[in-house]
C-alpha cells in the first residue's frame, strides 16, 4: 500500500506588476541576509577581536565562500519558481513559455551563478590578501558591516539577474476583456 501526498497548491497572489513583485521579493531577500550575515560575522570575528584573509580560525574567507556559493544558488531558484508561479495563477503581467524546462533552466542558473560569484569573491580575497601584508590585522566591526554589504548586494542581484535571463521566455498576456472587435 503506497501512501499518495498532494503536494499543497500554491498561495493565490495578488494581482501586480512584475516590477512591484520583483521589489517586494527584493525587500523580503536583503532584509534578512544583510541583517543574518552581519549577526554572524560580527559574532564569529569578535572572539578574536581581529580576523585576516585566510589565515586563522575565524578568517574571512571561511564567511564569505560559502555565503557567496549558496546564496545565489538559492536566490536563483527561489526567484525563478515563485515568477513562474506567478505568471501561472495570473498575478503579473506576463506568462512563461510553456515549452520552458524551468526546473533544467533553474539547475543550469543557479549552478551557474553560484560557481560565477565564488569565484569573484575567491579572486577579491586573493587580491586583498596580495595587496596587504601577510601580518595585517582586519578590524572584526569592518569586516562585519563587509560581509552583510556583500550579502546585500547578492541578494539585490539575484533577484534581478534569473529573472532577466528568463525573460526570454516570457511575453506579455492580454487581458480577455481588452479585446475588442477590430473594424474593417
Amino acid at each position: 500500500m503506497k501512501l499518495k501526498f498532494k503536494p499543497k497548491p500554491p498561495k493565490k497572489l495578488k494581482k501586480t506588476t512584475l516590477k512591484r513583485f520583483l521589489i517586494k521579493r527584493t525587500i523580503y531577500y536583503v532584509l534578512p541576509n544583510v541583517f543574518f550575515n552581519f549577526i554572524i560575522a560580527y559574532a564569529s570575528f569578535k572572539e578574536l577581536g581581529y580576523t585576516h584573509f585566510f589565515s586563522g580560525e575565524q578568517n574571512l574567507a571561511r564567511l564569505t565562500l560559502p555565503m557567496a556559493l549558496f546564496l545565489p544558488v538559492v536566490l536563483t531558484i527561489d526567484i525563478l519558481k515563485r515568477v513562474t508561479d506567478a505568471a501561472g495563477q495570473g498575478a503579473i503581467e506576463f506568462t512563461v513559455d510553456e515549452q520552458l524546462n524551468i526546473k533544467k533552466l533553474m539547475t543550469k542558473l543557479s549552478i551557474l551563478h553560484g560557481i560565477i560569484t565564488c569565484s569573484l569573491v575567491l579572486a577579491m580575497l586573493f587580491l586583498g590578501q596580495y595587496n596587504f601584508s601577510k601580518d595585517y590585522k582586519l578590524d572584526a566591526t569592518a569586516m562585519a558591516v563587509v560581509v552583510a554589504v556583500l550579502a546585500g548586494i547578492l541578494s539585490v542581484v539575484f533577484v534581478y539577474l534569473p529573472v532577466w535571463r528568463l525573460r526570454r521566455w516570457m511575453c506579455r498576456s492580454i487581458p480577455v476583456g481588452s479585446l475588442n472587435a477590430e473594424k474593417f
